[in-house]
């Protein structure tokens, strides 16, 4: 039986990161190797030609060049030690492709990183995956399968949605704080314990790895001229069949779509919880493929995709996404710390029925955007605009009627935290309408037009508790608590 928590594999194409799992829950080092060749070493020069020939671009979202990373460590590698650092930590709640990876062939992701560090002449091999997951036990089996626990190291880390941000991530292997760092600084040029780091995501080293196999020619002779070789999809939302999907790019997002017998209502959000939404209709027409995405009005990103049926509200599906991204933020920066919450608020405002909802929502984007110490505000305001855009009959439906008359089913998937449940909670026979909780977490709390409180629908980001126990404090009616919604 395959673990409950990791999706089941399906394809649109060879298989080629997926090989051996129809007949293998895991494959074990001597199962990999009945299944995949052992790799001979590459030099450094001849894994960046392999890499630029084929295209290879980072498979976490943002698509970065391969060889630019490979080339800018290794310019370094002459004068310094240097690490590769795999991202498996996958905070994104909608996304599964790495954890399957990790759970199921972590043997072809460890070749991938291996032929990186060996090309490199790295000192270590860091692997970092949420901890605690079923991932993380099986990577470190791995590493034992082979012998390697002193040069390759599995780095759990605490699971939160910014925590795969390049910068987040070398600070919580490095025993930080997993949050961005504030100002940008390369991994390539200070990573793992100040080193040059080649950092990229576990599908990409899994990818190097065919590669590596396959050679380019062969590689390059399934997807796209711009995008050859194959691409994992995570595959969630209103399905029958809750999937990671190896497809080649090119192929119609129907046929995935119908692959995993996807009930398509109102619309599909690709990309995930930084992506865009789609419309319906809009969605039968796209290609899986970056360019596919875009030239359709998606975003490809991470892989994800996640379609709705007609009988939950897209709206308040949206509204339950954005007060997550508000919680997760690590309250760093205005952008973070006040704007998200506004962008949360403003976007309920819409699922009220409010007439000014939208404006308000594109008022509260635009005083994010571009303004972040890392991608999370520009992402979140992102997949806030495009539910506008998407759902404008439903928008309409909600600014007439109030609603839509459908209850919220939650299908957009959200992690279970305890810190989740914990919320400021007011006893409105006290409350006199004082303020004073809005001054103190304004993240938190808005006065509507009388100055009574107006709370944020999402849990207590850890670096706000001690703010908000203080507003518990302080109430002058004693009406306010931290409670459970």
């Amino acid at each position: 039986m395959i673990p409950y928590r990791v999706s089941q594999v399906r394809r649109l194409g060879p298989a080629r990161l997926t090989a051996g799992l129809d007949q293998h829950r895991r494959l074990d080092l001597n199962t990999h190797y009945t299944v995949h060749d052992q790799l001979p070493g590459q030099t450094v020069d001849s894994l960046i030609a392999m890499a630029e020939e084929v295209d290879l671009r980072g498979r976490g979202g943002a698509a970065f060049p391969f060889a630019r990373k490979l080339r800018a460590v290794a310019s370094r590698a002459r004068d310094s030690e240097t690490v590769v650092l795999v991202n498996a930590a996958e905070g994104e709640p909608a996304s599964m492709k790495d954890k399957m990876l990790l759970t199921r062939v972590p043997h072809l992701v460890l070749e991938g990183a291996l032929l990186a560090a060996s090309a490199i002449n790295a000192r270590q091999v860091v692997v970092a995956v949420a901890a605690g997951d079923l991932a993380e036990a099986s990577m470190t089996a791995a590493v034992a399968e082979r012998g390697l626990s002193g040069c390759v190291r599995v780095a759990g880390i605490p699971e939160r949605f910014i925590a795969g941000e390049g910068g987040a991530l070398v600070r919580a292997v490095n025993g930080a704080s997993g949050v961005p760092p504030g100002r940008k600084t390369r991994s390539s040029e200070s990573g793992v314990d100040g080193l040059p780091t080649l950092l990229s995501n576990a599908e990409t080293f899994a990818q190097l790895a065919v590669l590596a196999e396959l050679g380019p020619e062969e590689y390059a002779s399934v997807g796209t001229v711009q995008e050859p070789g194959t691409v994992l999809l995570t595959v969630g939302g209103s399905v029958a069949s809750p999937s990671v999907v190896e497809v080649t790019p090119g192929v119609p997002l129907a046929a995935v779509l119908d692959l995993c017998q996807a009930t398509v209502g109102d619309g599909v959000l690709l990309g995930g919880y930084h992506g865009k939404w789609m419309a319906g209709a809009d969605s039968y027409g796209a290609i899986v493929s970056r360019r596919g995405a875009a030239e359709a009005g998606g975003e490809l990103g991470a892989g994800i995709v996640v379609p709705l049926d007609g009988d939950t509200c897209p709206l308040g599906e949206t509204a339950r996404v954005a007060a997550y991204l508000a919680a997760q933020s690590s309250g760093q920066c205005g952008p973070c710390r006040l704007g998200l919450p506004d962008l949360a608020r403003a976007f309920a405002e819409v699922e009220d029925g409010a007439p000014d909802g939208p404006d308000l929502v594109r008022a509260a984007a635009a005083a994010v955007r571009g303004r972040g110490a890392c991608f999370h505000p520009d992402g979140s305001a992102r997949f806030v605009l495009s539910a506008l855009d998407a759902f404008a009959d439903d928008v309409e439906e909600h600014r007439v009627h109030g609603g839509c008359g459908r209850p919220v089913l939650d299908v957009l998937p959200l992690p279970i935290t305890d810190e989740s449940d914990a919320r400021l909670v007011v006893d409105w026979t006290r409350c006199q309408g004082h303020g004073l909780c809005a001054h103190l977490v304004p993240e938190l709390v808005k006065l509507d037009h009388h100055g009574y409180p107006v709370f944020m629908d999402s849990g207590i980001p850890s670096w706000l508790r001690g703010e908000a126990q203080k507003a518990v404090e302080m109430c002058p009616a004693l009406a306010l608590r931290i409670g459970e919604k």
